[in-house]
């Protein structure tokens, strides 16, 4: 994912990853994809899926901490406040100053950095987000959207 590309695109590239169904094994897949990924490059990044507000993976590599699990709560929450990714937040926001104001949301909740990307099924829409955190924003919004390919390709090839 090039840094440089605008929340437009962003939103365009995610929302063509609607899955057909996020059942628990898919969560499982989702997670371990991303982990697997991260442990082959020595990454210290936590992940977290969510499904209808409830944690349902959760993992910290070597060097992750604390302050990435909280890190993950507020890109989550800005990403579930608006639908949308934490990183196309971040590049909305980027254009607009004082955004996090205009709309009441204080830094302790909410922090507009990639890594929170919506978990979307098709004809359904936002079921849950996949957030990693320890990195700089950009990778950690592109190890959660090679997540969300991996998964969307597995579910497509079985279809």
């Amino acid at each position: 994912m090039s840094a440089d590309l605008s929340a437009e695109e962003i939103d365009r590239a995610e929302r063509a990853l609607a899955l057909l169904r996020l059942d628990n094994d898919d969560i499982w897949r989702l997670g371990t994809h991303i982990r697997d990924r991260a442990v082959a490059a020595g990454a210290p990044i936590a992940i977290e899926i969510t499904r209808a507000g409830v944690r349902q993976f959760c993992t910290l590599l070597p060097g992750a901490t604390q302050s990435n699990l909280q890190w993950i709560a507020r890109k989550a929450a800005i990403s579930n406040h608006f639908e949308r990714s934490s990183f196309a937040i971040a590049r909305w926001f980027q254009t607009r100053d004082g955004m996090m104001e205009r709309f009441g949301l204080n830094r302790t909740d909410y922090i507009d950095a990639g890594g929170a990307i919506p978990l979307r099924i098709a004809r359904a829409g936002m079921v849950g987000t996949v957030t990693v955190s320890g990195l700089t924003q950009v990778e950690d919004h592109d190890y959660a959207l090679d997540g969300i390919r991996a998964l969307h390709a597995h579910q497509h090839r079985a279809a």
